[in-house]
């Protein structure tokens, strides 16, 4: 695979399963990405690493989930100068993902991280493909296909009604 432009990142790999929803829609575009396990709270030297050389590295955009304390999305986004999408993460230590929601949604003025919905990391990987799209015009056709083929499917649904 090519240059990796959207990194995607996880607190642990037990936020795999979430995380790899953001993977599967982003394979459907052909968009280059890696996957790898950042923790803000177990590796916090790999983690302000990571964000200092991602855009060195030719990364685009950056998906990072988290739960519990959720502090990933917010730390990665107060170093590195890419855009960062939170994915608030209901782990087996959380309050009903409260406190992921939160921790990623309650950024100070001056370090902003597009938050998803609870879990959403389907989401995520759609809206950084969206973000990619302003100066890809390859992923933008696709992106419009996408929509049209959600309307297509609703519509559908109408005409079975």
């Amino acid at each position: 695979m090519s240059q990796p432009k959207i990194s995607i990142i996880m607190g642990s790999d037990s936020d795999l399963p979430i995380m790899q929803q953001a993977a599967t829609i982003i394979k459907e575009f052909n968009v280059p990405f890696e996957l790898t396990i950042v923790s803000a709270h177990r590796t916090p030297k790999r983690m302000v690493e990571f964000a200092e050389q991602a855009h060195l590295r030719g990364i685009e955009v950056i998906i990072a989930g988290a739960g519990g304390a959720a502090h990933l999305p917010g730390m990665v986004a107060a170093i590195s100068p890419l855009p960062v999408i939170g994915v608030p993460i209901k782990s087996s230590n959380s309050i009903d993902g409260w406190d992921s929601i939160l921790s990623i949604l309650q950024m100070p003025g001056g370090v902003p991280v597009a938050t998803v919905a609870l879990n959403g990391a389907k989401n995520a990987g759609l809206l950084a493909l969206q973000i990619l799209s302003v100066r890809d015009k390859t992923i933008q056709k696709q992106l419009l296909a996408y929509k049209k083929k959600l309307n297509d499917e609703v519509l559908e649904k109408v005409n079975k009604l």
